[in-house]
């Protein structure tokens, strides 16, 4: 009997048992099939090795260059490992640049925003998903629109209305009645604060279609129990609905914190001149310790220092994505959105 044709009859081992090692060895690797899933197998790892070299080496280059002394960007024999390892790049900019005040502001705010988006998101998207009301499809396309209108388009309006702050008049009315001027929110965070608690702020119609989506896959039967038991509407959301809907709300959270830590564009509307409530997105500046200038690697110098402290901004968000990741993933899986 042929050694590489399998009998009709009989078990592989012991087949393979009347084989001797080098026989084994042919009937295993040298065969077409292999020989094809061997090549498809370093062509996909070449692919994905050259996708992770372009993706990774931008943060590795300046990563090396936060560390590189001010010679070694004339030296032209340095490319990633700095010669002259330094850490004043980072020491310069924590104190000239004032990082832990920056940091303490930037937290407050995108911890209390994100806070207000979240729980907003939960109740607004809890009442879509679970309430039926008329007109309830138009307020949710009302949702929708404030995901596709570009905020850019809203920049002038949103910016008068809160520099003459009014709601329905009453303000201007009592303005009139008690001789006082309207008020003017900007320069403060409470139009960041009012848009966030009202559903309008930046990303809030994401939040909410997503924690709709989520509240459609709960089981009504939940609720029915509830309502059995005595519980009102509100009782059952807090008590019953919000335990199980941790993780999704960690997510919603994390991605209004983060979307608010490195937030720019709002708070150049609504604090345009901040000398006294300064933010991460100042922080991205040549501080005057390390101000250097006339020699080749200028440039290349000043470009380190502002990759730098996008570094430094970036950090803590590394660090909670490291520390609630599992629970971010496990909130993501639960929406029912992919795409």
């Amino acid at each position: 009997m042929d050694v590489f044709t399998k009998p009709r009859y009989g078990s592989k081992v012991k087949f393979e048992g009347q084989l001797s090692f080098f026989q084994r060895l042919r009937y295993k690797y040298l065969t077409t099939y292999f020989l094809k899933s061997f090549i498809l197998k370093i062509v996909r790892f070449v692919f994905l090795l050259g996708v992770a070299y372009i993706i990774i080496f931008p943060f590795i280059s300046k990563i090396a260059g936060s560390f590189m002394g001010i010679e070694d960007f004339v030296d032209v024999q340095v490319k990633l490992i700095p010669k002259n390892f330094t850490l004043d790049t980072y020491k310069g900019i924590i104190i000239g640049n004032k990082y832990w005040e920056l940091f303490w502001h930037s937290a407050v705010l995108s911890v209390g925003l994100g806070l207000i988006q979240t729980m907003v998101a939960a109740l607004v998207g809890y009442g879509f998903a679970k309430f039926k009301f008329k007109g309830s499809s138009i307020f949710f396309l009302g949702v929708m629109l404030t995901m596709i209108i570009p905020h850019q388009t809203l920049q002038m309006a949103l910016f008068m209305k809160f520099r003459n702050f009014d709601i329905l008049g009453i303000v201007s009315l009592l303005s009139k009645i008690f001789g006082f001027a309207q008020p003017n929110l900007i320069g403060s965070p409470i139009p960041m604060i009012l848009m966030s608690a009202t559903g309008l702020y930046f990303k809030n119609g994401l939040f909410i279609f997503v924690m709709r989506q989520f509240f459609n896959g709960v089981p009504d039967e939940l609720e029915e129990a509830a309502y059995v038991d005595g519980a009102g509407s509100f009782r059952t959301f807090f008590k019953i609905i919000l335990p199980i809907s941790i993780p999704m709300l960690v997510t919603i959270f994390m991605f209004a914190f983060s979307w608010q830590w490195t937030d720019t564009y709002y708070i150049g509307v609504f604090m345009p001149s901040r000398a006294n409530f300064q933010v991460m997105a100042d922080l991205v500046k040549v501080p005057k310790a390390l101000q250097a200038t006339g020699f080749a690697g200028e440039s290349a110098y000043n470009k380190a220092i502002l990759n730098t402290t996008g570094i430094l901004i970036l950090l803590p968000l590394v660090i909670i994505y490291l520390f609630a990741q599992k629970t971010l993933i496990q909130g993501i899986e639960r929406t029912g959105v992919t795409g």
